[in-house]
């Protein structure tokens, strides 16, 4: 007869089967352990467990499947658009910029009419404008360089946005200056706004941010 079934000793056979429990656990919690350690609950794609990643809300990243503005040359047939059916709109990374950071501005553009058109969106025909007040700071044009066309067929009712944000340097604009050092703009809470126009067509309505 078997001696698993029915242990042998001098001792009851309830000891030899508590011993063997005993052993039984110690074995399945060795096993247990080794799963948690391969496993890593709470972790997953490489990021450490109890991480989260987010993005801004207000981040300029295009949406999935939105079109983003050409920035090389390129040509579209159709007929061009009225200003009256183009919406500009500016963008800028964030609602606030710590002293360390740089706004990253952008536009979108939508076709608002009934027909599709084409529009020149290149940075040729991009100009953004930061104001403070009444005073001008800052203007995209004022030490542009590589100036691209990019025509572009714009659906009824879609919209299209920058690829490249611009880096603003916090700095003045003058076109005398562009080979030298500029002043900086006043921060420390000072209140901006961007606006922005395309082939001409100026934004209703202007971004403000806040430079600490």
């Amino acid at each position: 007869m078997s001696t698993f079934k029915n242990p042998v000793g001098p001792q009851p056979s309830k000891v030899y089967w508590r011993r063997r429990l005993l052993v039984g656990l110690g074995v399945l919690a060795v096993i247990v352990i080794i799963v948690l350690i391969i496993v890593r609950p709470g972790s997953s794609s490489g990021t450490p467990a109890g991480t989260t990643t987010t993005t801004p809300a207000s981040a300029t990243t295009p949406k999935a499947g939105a079109t983003t503005i050409p920035t090389e040359k390129t040509s579209a047939s159709g007929a061009p658009c009225k200003p009256a059916d183009v919406k500009v709109e500016p963008v800028t990374d964030a609602a606030a910029y710590a002293a360390d950071q740089m706004p990253k501005l952008s536009v979108s553009i939508t076709n608002t009419g009934s027909a599709s058109c084409k529009l020149n969106a290149g940075t040729s025909q991009q100009v953004f404008t930061i104001t403070s007040g009444s005073e001008v700071y800052w203007k995209s044009t004022d030490c542009q360089s590589d100036k691209v066309d990019a025509e572009v067929l714009l659906q009824p009712g879609k919209t299209i946005s920058s690829q490249t944000p611009i880096d603003w340097d916090r700095t003045r604009s003058d076109p005398a200056t562009c080979q030298s050092t500029r002043d900086a703009v006043p921060a420390g809470g000072a209140s901006y706004h961007l606006s922005a126009s395309v082939g001409g067509v100026e934004s209703a309505d202007t971004k403000q941010f806040i430079l600490n």
